[in-house]
């Protein structure tokens, strides 16, 4: 049975992050990443919209303030280091009437709150020098906002690991772990492995495997499914950037808006409807052990109570692509049904806790021999180098 230091269970940007960075720190401890998928960065890091965020929407107290800001130029000066594709395109927060003005002065404030460089509130002259297609009455501009492919940058941390030593086990899937007092034995489909210390970034699947340490952290993944149209190639001209309403206070979603794509597409959305499969990209896919255990939870109905009716206008809008055209043309007013085309979706790891809170924050919890990131949405990906230096701090070994 192979032995090591550190196990990292899961390969997206958060575990291949903290892998590089462990390796970095403990250059003479064994470490290793195991990933069920044959490829790295297949679900939430891949499906993601690829957004470098600047940290304007968080609670200035929260891990995600702290962490986004820094994190972003983390991530900028990796990807200027390591000739890593990305770009500054811009990110343009409008108010479309007189009532959404408060709000998106309250941004502007916390985003400075946050550390962020180059906001600046924009009149509606200079909104059209941006966004020409767009109408509002005020904007926000932040020009620290960038584009990047995030399944690219995955691959590049976890090069890094492996060159310094570090081991990458994919189609490795978690079947069970045995703690015992010194050690921790993975069970996976193909070997078993012995670990000192377990990192968990499992994502989607993070309760699942705390479950398996015996761990109840009163915390339950459920999955919403993102959905986006891509603009046509003719209508892409509409959007230069980043194009992003008001955000309601209540909501952990932003709301729909165009994205540009650093490979020159255009994205918008997304829609957020609950998933029936924590790997559900489409509204066919169906696992009933993932449905048992969403609708099983007690949390989970408590925020249904809070949230039917948004959820109720989300499915809605899910099934009539009328809606879906008519939120967004609260931001570009000429877009029409005939724009959209190769309907898509990505699936967001929503954790809820006992009372039905939709987790807003990141949700790091320590034990004597491990580490579980039981929750890191957006601005996670933004964020992961700082997240591994984060954990980083909480890992002794």
């Amino acid at each position: 049975m192979e032995k090591f230091d550190i196990a990292i269970i899961g390969g997206g940007i958060v575990g291949l992050a903290t892998a590089m960075s462990a390796q970095k720190k403990y250059n003479n401890k064994k470490i290793a990443v195991f990933e069920k998928e044959n490829s790295l960065a297949n679900h939430q890091t891949g499906n993601n919209s690829g957004v470098i965020h600047a940290g304007i929407y968080y609670q200035p107290t929260s891990q995600k303030a702290k962490f986004c800001w820094p994190g972003s130029l983390m991530l900028r000066e990796f990807c200027d280091s390591n000739k890593i594709k990305y770009e500054m395109c811009g990110k343009l927060i409008i108010a479309t009437d007189e009532s959404e003005i408060e709000r998106l002065n309250d941004l502007y404030e916390r985003g400075k709150e946050n550390g962020v460089v180059g906001l600046e509130l924009v009149d509606q002259k200079r909104i059209h020098e941006i966004e020409p297609y767009v109408k509002a009455v005020k904007g926000l501009w932040s020009p620290n906002t960038g584009i990047i492919d995030y399944k690219k940058l995955t691959e590049s941390y976890a090069d890094i690991f492996k060159k310094d030593g570090g081991k990458v086990y994919k189609n490795h899937k978690l079947l069970n772990i045995n703690s015992t007092q010194n050690n921790i034995i993975l069970e996976t489909n193909n070997d078993d492995y012995e670990t000192k210390y377990l990192i968990n970034c499992a994502g989607l699947y993070a309760d699942r495997v705390a479950k398996m340490m015996n761990l109840d952290f009163d915390v339950r993944i459920v999955p919403f499914r993102g959905e986006y149209y891509t603009l046509t190639n003719k209508s892409e001209k509409m959007v230069n950037g980043l194009i992003y309403p008001v955000p309601d206070p209540d909501l952990p979603f932003l709301g729909v808006h165009f994205t540009k794509r650093i490979n020159g597409e255009v994205e918008a959305g997304p829609n957020a409807v609950m998933a029936y499969s924590r790997e559900g990209y489409k509204k066919s896919e169906i696992n009933l052990k993932d449905m048992f255990e969403s609708f099983s939870y007690p949390g989970f109905w408590k925020m249904v109570k809070s949230n039917w009716k948004t959820g109720i206008s989300e499915q809605y809008r899910s099934i009539n692509k009328f809606k879906f055209v008519d939120s967004l043309k609260k931001l570009i007013p000429c877009i029409s049904s005939d724009d959209l085309t190769n309907p898509g979706a990505g699936v967001r790891a929503q954790a809820i806790d006992k009372n039905g809170n939709l987790l807003q924050d990141f949700s790091i919890v320590k034990t004597n021999n491990s580490l579980h990131v039981l929750s890191a949405p957006s601005p996670g990906a933004t964020s992961s180098l700082k997240i591994a230096e984060h954990l980083m701090t909480e890992l002794t070994i």
